[in-house]
């Protein structure tokens, strides 16, 4: 093994004869940087080298291709064990030296299950853990602590989940403290002593103290990086700022762990395609400051070798490659191996696919083998879906695929659909790679039929879509970003009727014409052709129940001018999604979007009666129903506007398994003219909501109640009463 040498300045400060101890499992290493750090001869050199077992790093699991291959090498801190007690609440008192702690922590755990046995009031089933609590936490989360416990705290809930206590468990947890602790930096840290209290009339219950004496913690004195020679002084820089070892902080074996992993990552991304890293420890300059050392074992600067591809049938091999974003001959880095593996699950044909490059090994070649393996799955597929929503109520979808229609991971199908609120038929077909700039082409063609509170359509045409996304990732802090940008061509003719209680109020008439409607039928019909882009960036893990990122997007239409049509009009809306991750696993979620159509000589005709902003619903000021919020006519009827703003925030808390609840405010309003926003003229709505996590989202309900009503809203013909809405869906309301 071959090491560049190390300017080892931290430890130029000791004292003479003073050396630093290294303890790790890799001998051959541990010589190595001992040969740059200890002279030669020096007869500190046998005694700095042990090899530890006991408070070392755990070796990571690895998989073929994983960029977590290597050794974890650690500095065992070997403390001498104190005195300690353990005090049941039964008088069982435990003492002794370091040599029996196992003995004391078990004496008293034998003794108050022995009282147990005895009491009577406990005879028949196991008390419930009432309260859990701790003292001396100063320096933890005590909420992450007891994550790692088996003893918890049931829930305060009626319906909550009682936790039962177990004499067994706890023993354990009393270890697990403590080795939690050491993980965190804090391998002095002890149980004293402990309080088990009955409580409730027939002792049922039990209240749990446990006293915690953290100790002092191992603090980081420095990192040093040993064999990164290769790296310029920024990249360095960039590793550094990347890693969440600091010095002056509490020694973490996760930061340890993590660190390492980081820099490995670090380097296959600069094309290090078989660097490993290791992790080293050695005694600081006190008693309770250690330095850590990341000695990296770099291997030839690779590129992308030759790519086999293993395990297609049908589907071609040029297939398979013009979903690649690696190329033979092209510079290696880690992130293109990833992204090429997930544009791979994107087809719907392939059950598995996976892409090897190999690992660290005696035989390193400069252009790296890429071996691909794939499984094609069904290409034909059928579905069938029921359920019910608060605006839905029941439905029925119905989908057949063909997932490698004529070859070349082609898709088309069919969707059928039925609910109140809309029904139809649509067949669609996409092309996985267009063109030389690998474009997904779809194109759609449908009948479907709308059932809104304003009005009914019926819309019949189709449209081309041309969609690039253009992902990027960093694989050293696992973050990752999808930005798509989509071109799509409209081109349907569009058949709609304002509802039938507008048309039963005589006082409506001049606004149905000025609306562009037959005043007689409320009817009214044309082409729309429509050019609209989209963009989208998004730094979400998980669609459908994000909880940490972001999502920005941009629509823009154009109707009409070049493209003719029957309406002309341009649109923009702008929305944004935040989230964030809170304590407890809560998650913070905010939303806001805005949107204007304007560029008609007259908005009214110009842009139709079925492409207006209206609010309400479970998506939207959930204190409403569908269509309720927009301006109103002179009778109460929502109108619509050509201005729109709508907000919201939500904290969703988990409670018990599955469950979670959501805590919400709603804002926003819609306004009749071109950039009409007057945020002094909100609505608002507020209330609470349940989660139920499923395999395929959550299911919600949302109890939504107005803080603004709306004055004049008629409803059914009727002014609203009701300043609540009850609203049933699958999938977060953002």
């Amino acid at each position: 093994m071959t090491l560049s040498p190390l300017t080892w300045s931290p430890l130029s400060s000791l004292a003479p004869g003073q050396r630093p101890r290294l303890e790790v499992w890799d001998r051959a290493l541990a010589d190595a940087v001992a040969d740059t750090l200890l002279p030669r001869g020096s007869s500190d050199r046998a005694a700095s080298h042990t090899l530890p077992r006991q408070g070392a790093l755990p070796r990571p699991s690895t998989s073929s291709g994983s960029p977590v291959e290597g050794r974890v090498h650690s500095l065992a801190i070997r403390e001498r064990l104190v005195p300690t007690e353990l005090t049941g609440q039964h008088g069982c008192v435990a003492r002794g030296g370091a040599s029996r702690s196992r003995a004391r922590v078990g004496g008293a755990l034998a003794c108050l299950v022995t009282a147990w046995l005895c009491a009577p009031a406990w005879a028949q089933e196991a008390p419930h853990v009432k309260r859990l609590s701790f003292v001396g936490t100063e320096h933890i989360d005590v909420d992450d602590l007891e994550s790692v416990l088996a003893t918890r705290q049931s829930s305060g809930l009626p319906w909550g989940r009682k936790r039962r206590f177990d004499p067994a468990q706890f023993q354990a947890d009393l270890k697990r403290i403590s080795a939690y602790y050491a993980d965190r930096g804090y391998p002095r840290a002890r149980v004293t002593h402990y309080t088990v209290v009955r409580e409730g009339g027939r002792g049922d219950a039990v209240s749990i103290v446990v006293h915690i004496d953290e100790g002092q913690p191992v603090i980081l004195e420095d990192v040093q990086f040993y064999g990164f020679d290769a790296l310029s002084p920024q990249d360095l820089t960039r590793l550094k700022a990347a890693i969440p070892l600091r010095a002056g902080r509490p020694r973490r074996v996760s930061d340890v762990q993590t660190s390492r992993g980081r820099a490995i990552a670090f380097l296959r991304e600069r094309g290090f395609a078989y660097a490993t890293v290791d992790t080293l420890e050695a005694q600081g300059l006190g008693p309770s400051r250690i330095y850590v050392i990341l000695a990296a074992t770099l291997g030839p600067q690779a590129r992308f070798g030759p790519i086999t591809i293993e395990g297609n049938q049908t589907l071609r091999g040029r297939n398979v490659l013009e979903q690649l974003v690696l190329k033979e001959g092209e510079p290696y880095r880690w992130s293109k191996v990833q992204d090429s593996q997930r544009r791979l699950y994107q087809l719907e044909l392939l059950q598995f696919a996976s892409i090897d490059t190999g690992g660290p090994g005696e035989d390193q070649p400069v252009d790296v083998p890429v071996r691909i393996r794939v499984t094609e799955g069904k290409p034909r597929r059928l579905s069938l879906g029921l359920g019910y929503g608060s605006e839905e109520r029941a439905r029925a979808t119905l989908n057949w695929r063909h997932v490698n229609f004529f070859g070349g991971a082609r898709t088309a199908g069919i969707e059928t659909k039925w609910s109140s609120l809309d029904r139809g038929v649509r067949l669609n077909f996409e092309e996985p790679s267009w063109g030389r700039y690998g474009l997904v082409l779809s194109t759609s063609v449908q009948t479907w039929y709308s059932d809104e509170e304003a009005y009914d359509l019926v819309t019949s045409g189709g449209r081309v879509t041309l969609t690039k996304e253009l992902g990027w990732r960093d694989p050293v802090r696992q973050r990752q970003a999808r930005t798509t940008v989509a071109l799509s061509l409209v081109n349907e003719y569009e058949d709609y009727q304002i509802s039938a209680e507008a048309l039963e109020d005589p006082t409506f008439r001049d606004t149905l014409i000025a609306l562009g409607l037959d005043p007689r039928t409320g009817e009214g019909g044309g082409t729309l052709r429509a050019i609209a882009l989209d963009f989208q960036h998004n730094t979400t893990a998980n669609l459908l129940n994000a909880s940490s990122g972001y999502i920005a997007a941009v629509h823009l239409e154009q109707a009409g001018r070049w493209v003719s049509g029957d309406w002309d009009y341009f649109e923009m809306t702008a929305e944004g999604r935040y989230y964030r991750q809170l304590a407890d696993l809560a998650v913070l979620a905010v939303r806001g979007r805005a949107g204007s159509f304007f560029g008609a000589e007259d908005i009214e005709l110009d842009v139709p009666f079925f492409k207006r902003y209206f609010l309400g619903g479970s998506g939207s000021l959930r204190g409403w129903n569908r269509f309720q919020v927009a301006p109103l006519s002179a009778t109460g009827f929502p109108l619509g506007g050509h201005s729109v703003f709508d907000s919201a925030v939500e904290l969703r808390m988990p409670v018990v398994g599955n469950f979670s609840l959501v805590a919400f405010l709603d804002a926003g309003n819609v306004w009749p003219n071109s950039w009409d926003f007057r945020l002094n003229d909100l609505r608002y709505a507020a209330g609470p909501g349940l989660r139920y996590q499923t395999p395929i989202g959550p299911v919600r309900a949302d109890v939504g109640y107005q803080l603004s009503p709306i004055e004049g809203l008629m409803v059914e013909g009727k002014p609203e009463s009701r300043q609540w809405r009850l609203h049933f869906s699958i999938g977060q309301a953002f």
